[in-house]
C-alpha cells in the first residue's frame, strides 16, 4: 500500500472539506429560501425533465444515484407536500412511476433561481475559466472510476 504524500494528503482533505461545505451550504440555501432539500431538488429537477415529467422510480434512483429506500422515502415526503404523485408502472405491475405535479413543477420553477446564485456565489464565481475546464477534467476523470450507474 502507497500512503499519501504530504502534498496528496493536504489536497484531499481540501476536497472532502469542500465538497461537504458546499453541499451544507446548498442545502440551507434552498431549505432557507424554498424549504426545499437539496436532495429533494435533485429529485424534482430529474422529474421536470423526464419525458411527460414521469420516471420509473427505479430508474430515478438510479439518475439522482439513491438507493431505493432513500428514493422512496424522498418521493413519499414530496407527495405529502403535493409536489409529487406516484401511479402504478403501466408495463410492470410490481412497479411504480414517480410524476411531478403541476405544484412541484412551480415549487422548482422558484427555486431555481436562488440555488443557481448560490453555485454560482460559491463555485463560478470564484473560479476562471481555464479553472472551470480544469474541474470540469479532473471531475470526468474522477466520475469514470466512481459512477457505475453512469455505466
Amino acid at each position: 500500500m502507497q500512503w499519501l504524500s504530504a502534498s496528496e494528503q493536504v489536497t484531499w482533505r481540501r476536497f472532502v472539506l469542500a465538497t461537504n461545505l458546499l453541499d451544507q451550504a446548498l442545502d440551507r440555501q434552498l431549505t432557507r429560501d424554498s424549504r426545499l432539500a437539496h436532495a429533494h431538488y435533485a429529485v424534482l429537477v430529474a422529474l421536470s425533465e423526464a419525458p411527460d415529467r414521469r420516471l420509473r422510480m427505479s430508474d430515478l434512483a438510479r439518475q439522482v444515484r439513491f438507493s431505493l429506500s432513500r428514493m422512496t422515502h424522498a418521493v413519499a415526503s414530496l407527495e405529502r407536500r403535493g409536489w409529487v404523485r406516484r401511479e402504478p408502472c403501466p408495463t410492470d405491475r410490481r412497479g411504480q412511476v414517480a410524476i411531478i405535479t403541476d405544484d412541484g413543477l412551480a415549487t422548482l420553477t422558484a427555486a431555481a433561481p436562488g440555488h443557481v446564485s448560490e453555485v454560482r456565489a460559491r463555485v463560478f464565481d470564484r473560479l476562471t475559466p481555464a479553472q472551470v475546464a480544469a474541474l470540469d477534467d479532473v471531475c470526468a476523470t474522477l466520475l469514470a472510476g466512481l459512477d457505475d450507474a453512469a455505466d
